[in-house]
């Protein structure tokens, strides 16, 4: 049976990759990540295996890694973020955290001869979007852009590791992605979700926090999950890089009434408000709210994780000085075999109810 090794298997992306795994019954999984992942398929416990490593810590990884025995696949999702979030994404440190991490990985599984497949993720950083007006759309033949960027990191590590041992490697880059994750570095759902429940308690109207109208794309976890399925054995997708969207395009004030919908309240008129300073100041709300719903007894910071900064970023509040537009081409995966597609706003209800039903966000209405 092929056998998959899914890094920051508790992430956004991770956790929906090893639901889709375990679900499709054709793998055996290997998830990594210091904590187990919240799945929505129950695996069988002959294919799947958590592993709790700390993938900064290379021995502990070789140990990890020495006692699978084979392994076909590699899905690699993890990330280190400083908090804060976007001051990071230009921090040497941070960089060389996030490259040691993928080597202390790679390089075990590659020396083991039978790695056939790996999987990176990136995204629109690798194009500059932190940094500066990007193509539009931004497309995967496009020269690397000048920036330093762990992406270009882990990316020369792959491809060099490729052509010595043999295994095959494709990369997405995925947009803004939504997902269930809990105490993730960028995953809005949980953001939205507590933000709705602390308006319902304090009876703030539920508005639109943001600033400038903006227009951009978004990718579901699952579709994500589904594009790394494929990418593991589709022999288009070896030695590629592919953008990935859901397929469709939004503004935030026109998605604004789905997500109120989906949360059971009424959208507001709209109201700026910094989500990194709003929501640790309602930390004590929150807290109520978990104890009127019988919620999971989660404070606000480990629902969050970093994603309220990167909440104000998304909502055109964030710390650059220009905003621009970030749309890339989906055109290349699309003509490669993977025509995938899903609703924004059907994205986000799914995810909003999966919180609700895991009892970490409070049932609509």
């Amino acid at each position: 049976m092929k056998r998959m090794v899914v890094a920051g298997a508790s992430g956004v992306v991770g956790s929906a990759l090893v639901d889709a795994l375990v679900r499709s019954g054709e793998w055996s999984v290997v998830a990594l990540s210091r904590r187990p992942p919240e799945l929505e398929v129950e695996p069988d416990p002959a294919r799947y295996q958590h592993l709790a490593v700390d993938l900064r810590d290379r021995s502990e990884v070789a140990r990890a890694v020495g006692g699978l025995g084979a392994v076909s696949h590699l899905a690699y999702a993890a990330l280190y973020e400083k908090p804060g979030l976007v001051d990071g994404w230009t921090a040497a440190d941070q960089m060389a955290v996030n490259d040691e991490m993928f080597r202390n990985l790679l390089d075990p599984l590659a020396g083991s001869g039978s790695l056939e497949h790996v999987t990176a993720l990136q995204g629109t950083k690798a194009y500059g979007a932190h940094l500066h007006p990007i193509p539009v759309p931004a497309r995967e033949r496009a020269p690397r852009d000048d920036h330093a960027n762990f992406y270009f990191l882990q990316e020369d590590h792959l491809r060099e590791s490729a052509d010595r041992s043999g295994f095959g490697w494709t990369v997405l880059r995925p947009q803004l992605i939504f997902g269930g994750a809990i105490g993730a570095a960028m995953n809005l759902v949980p953001v939205l979700g507590a933000y709705a429940a602390i308006c319902r308690e304090t009876g703030l109207p539920f508005s639109f926090p943001g600033g400038a109208s903006y227009v951009w794309e978004a990718v579901d976890a699952r579709l994500c999950a589904d594009a790394a399925v494929w990418a593991a054995e589709a022999p288009a997708a070896s030695g590629e890089i592919f953008n990935l969207t859901n397929g469709d395009v939004f503004e935030w004030r026109h998605l604004w009434p789905a997500i109120a919908d989906a949360v059971g309240l009424e959208p507001g008129p709209d109201e700026p408000r910094t989500m990194a300073s709003f929501m640790p100041g309602h930390a004590a709300t929150w807290d109520r709210v978990v104890d009127r719903h019988g919620l999971r007894r989660l404070g606000l910071a480990e629902v969050m994780g970093e994603s309220h900064h990167y909440a104000d970023l998304c909502f055109n509040l964030g710390d650059l000085e220009e905003v621009f537009p970030r749309f890339v081409s989906t055109v290349k995966i699309r003509q490669a075999g993977f025509g995938g597609c899903i609703d924004t706003e059907e994205t986000l209800r799914h995810w909003l109810d999966v919180l609700a039903r895991r009892r970490v966000l409070p049932p609509p209405g």
